[in-house]
């Protein structure tokens, strides 16, 4: 009945309304572009692209991409270059002054950066056609499919791809401006989403079909772990949201509360999902290198399959380092220390300044430790569901980039959206009255 009457608040709301049309109108666009392949390809040739992409590293770019990778869409390269060239435009802001600059700009400098991450995608995708193109030539020939790319159907096909790419940014851009939630990272979500049916379908099945007894009870067990983890991934976006740090005195405005025992609002898992990003930017350079290889041997063979002891490994030592490097970077002892100054608020039995940021330097330094190895058992959960037996399309969602990804952009979406029913008067979608957070790193791009 409750879930009833939010549905009719959210009917009567025209703008809202509006919004969420437009958005369902911008995915199906979406949805429709990633079955139109490329010219020249036939379609009846690529179930050896699809297989090649059933698994490892090949299997999650297929993911983003909603399954346009392995049907040689025109969106078959996706919205990973231009993730990949904000995260770049991103770590550029952080140690180069002109582009620190550019950020404390305002609107322009904002615009002046997004003009440079648009640059820098079009000359990723420029290099990422021609290697997608020669990949598809092998995989084509390798089924005894008839393709031949010359020279200039190679060129004329990455305007194609690239294009598309391009397409998808704007599509994005349009639900920014014109629907609901953030763009980018709902054609993300879109892409996985799209890819859940047919994965728990196969992992219904084989339960059912090669399971000697008791596959029915496995699969719900399945399905009770995949909950947890959701329930611990919403913990994990959200963030933990006051650490118990006293201080004596808060001024805001013109109001001054004292003798209540306040909180400075450090986090557990200040950094987000931005480490896993980071990381598996990096983990997607021996694809990369290799030029979409078809198969490689050892260590390197190992760094290219996202199952593999060796890759999580590594994956799980970069995602504690890039927290602790990201923490450092948002989170500024110093500057919290200088806020409490200037509003007359202390840390009782800590002097102010230096022995200040040091204290708080400190605690940071204590509760970043278990937020990133909890990141990062989260980044590697599928490779552990692969082990328990697990099918690998259903195992990622059991954890890793793409269920953060789901469960942020779902939680930002229902933020945005009661935002709107509060504004109108209406109730929250909450029954308690509690309002949805939404992620806390403000970084919305992925």
């Amino acid at each position: 009945m409750a879930f009833t009457q939010t549905i009719k608040n959210i009917w009567s709301v025209e703008d809202l309304r509006r919004r969420i049309g437009i958005t369902l109108l911008l995915v199906v666009i979406y949805r429709f572009g990633c079955y139109v392949v490329l010219p020249g390809i036939n379609p009846d040739d690529l179930m050896a692209l699809k297989n090649f992409t059933s698994s490892g590293l090949m299997q999650l770019l297929d993911m983003f991409s909603g399954g346009a990778f392995s049907q040689a869409s025109i969106f078959a390269l996706g919205i990973m270059p231009y993730i990949t060239a904000s995260i770049v435009i991103q770590l550029l802001g952080m140690v180069l002054p002109s582009f620190q600059k550019m950020q404390r700009e305002g609107e322009s400098g904002r615009m002046k950066l997004n003009q440079y991450t648009r640059y820098l995608t079009v000359l990723i995708l420029l290099l990422q056609g021609p290697a997608y193109l020669m990949n598809l030539q092998y995989q084509v020939r390798s089924a005894n499919g008839a393709i031949d790319l010359s020279i200039w159907m190679i060129a004329f096909m990455t305007i194609i791809l690239a294009a598309g790419s391009m397409f998808i940014m704007w599509l994005g851009e349009r639900i920014d401006q014109k629907g609901v939630g953030n763009g980018i990272s709902f054609i993300i979500l879109i892409g996985i989403i799209a890819r859940l049916p047919e994965a728990f379908l196969q992992e219904f099945t084989s339960r059912l079909l090669n399971s000697a007894g008791g596959g029915l009870v496995l699969f719900l067990v399945e399905i009770v772990i995949l909950l947890a983890v959701i329930a611990g991934a919403v913990l994990l976006v959200q963030g933990t949201r006051k650490v118990p740090v006293q201080y004596a005195k808060k001024i805001v405005g013109n109001k001054q509360y004292g003798g209540a025992r306040n909180y400075i609002p450090l986090k557990v898992n200040a950094a987000g999902v931005m480490p896993i990003i980071f990381a598996q930017a990096i983990m997607f350079i021996p694809v990369t290198v290799a030029g979409f290889a078809p198969s490689h041997n050892g260590f390197w063979g190992s760094l290219t399959d996202m199952y593999s002891w060796t890759y999580n490994v590594i994956y799980f030592l970069m995602i504690v380092v890039f927290t602790y490097f990201y923490t450092a970077i948002t989170v500024r002892p110093a500057q919290m220390a200088e806020d409490m100054k200037r509003n007359n608020g202390f840390i009782p039995g800590v002097k102010p300044g230096k022995a200040t940021v040091e204290y708080l330097d400190s605690i940071m330094s204590r509760i970043t430790l278990p937020g990133s190895i909890f990141l990062g058992i989260v980044a590697i959960l599928p490779a552990i569901a692969t082990v328990c037996g697990i099918n690998r399309s259903f195992a990622s969602f059991f954890g890793g980039t793409s269920l953060l990804i789901l469960v942020g952009v779902v939680l930002d979406t229902l933020r945005i959206i009661e935002g709107h029913l509060l504004m109108r008067h209406y109730d929250g979608l909450m029954k308690d009255g509690s309002r949805i957070q939404g992620r806390t790193t403000g970084n919305h791009a992925f």
